[in-house]
């Protein structure tokens, strides 16, 4: 069964003179298929034409996040391992290594919530810690 839901994902890039923070509110479908927590969702973004179609895959401490469009790629956060990846962007490929140190979900009712603690490296020089903080609600629920 296949539910309306509302996504927010939100990123906070630690960095030594400030923090950045990103957040995306979308509404997508939420399934769950063999255990598993699926979100599928449309991601537009500001500076780029196209929409970009992304899939979240929430397992036991592991969380994949698949972007297909304007921007490619399949990032896995896998808790206590580091996971490399290509980003495709208009721009060209970036090669990316995710260090994930923790994971941690929590599922009510009509809620999942996941918080995502991990270093990130590019083309195998260390940019920053991050963490990522994902929120699905039922768009009953609100």
């Amino acid at each position: 069964m296949k539910k309306d839901v509302l996504v927010s994902i939100s990123g906070l890039q630690y960095e030594i003179d400030k923090d950045e923070a990103v957040e995306v509110i979308s509404v997508g479908e939420y399934y769950n298929r063999n255990g598993k927590h699926y979100v599928v969702y449309e991601e537009i973004l500001e500076d780029m034409d196209g929409v970009t179609n992304c899939t979240i895959k929430i397992a036991d401490k592991q969380i994949d996040i698949i972007k297909h469009g304007a921007n490619n790629v399949h990032m896995v956060f896998e808790e206590n391992s580091k996971n490399t990846t290509y980003y495709q962007t208009p721009y060209g490929e970036l090669q990316v290594g995710i260090y994930t140190s923790q994971i941690r979900v929590t599922e009510d009712e009509d809620k999942i919530t996941a918080e995502i603690n991990y270093g990130l490296d590019i083309n195998y020089s260390f940019i920053s810690d991050c963490q990522i903080q994902l929120k699905i609600s039922s768009k009953k629920a609100g």
